[in-house]
């Protein structure tokens, strides 16, 4: 389990570190609500601040609040997730690269909360007008990530496997 717990935090700190280091880019060579494309007709990238969370869920929200909530749900995933891998003695490599993925990814997009109140947002998908809300690598490790977890849950339900590994 040891050499999990390594995985783990290597992970993580890859997925947070390219995650900044990826914004510190955009944010330091773009202006705000600068596009450029990448592929004509489905891929921008597209500088943006979003206060909310995924698809903007609480942006007009009280700042003071919506900043509060979503600091807190953050770190309490983040907290969550480490307690349960303290706990859980039996985690595979796809458990651990998946929960490793939804970590490094919360960090990420927490650490823009805490020092800007808001996730630098880059990556544009669309279709003619039709638009995917802008994301970046945080958001996408947490989203592989969780298609993981999922894949490990029915793996484990047919193996017949518990959550604490009987």
């Amino acid at each position: 389990m040891r050499k999990n717990y390594g995985i783990f935090f290597i992970t993580l700190v890859l997925v947070a570190g390219l995650d900044q280091l990826s914004k510190w880019y955009i944010t330091s060579t773009m202006s705000l609500h600068a596009s450029y494309p990448v592929i004509d007709g489905f891929f921008n990238i597209t500088y943006i601040r979003n206060p909310g969370a995924a698809f903007g869920f609480l942006a007009n929200a009280a700042p003071l609040f919506r900043s509060g909530f979503l600091i807190a749900v953050s770190a309490a995933a983040i907290v969550m997730i480490l307690y349960y891998l303290a706990q859980n003695r039996s985690g595979g490599a796809l458990l651990i690269y998946a929960l490793s993925l939804i970590t490094g990814g919360a960090a990420g997009n927490l650490i823009d909360r805490v020092r800007f109140g808001n996730v630098v947002d880059f990556l544009d998908v669309y279709i003619g007008s039709y638009h995917w809300p802008a994301f970046n690598v945080a958001d996408s490790a947490i989203s592989i990530g969780a298609v993981l977890l999922v894949v490990e849950m029915f793996r484990r339900k047919k193996a017949g496997i518990t959550a604490a590994g009987e």
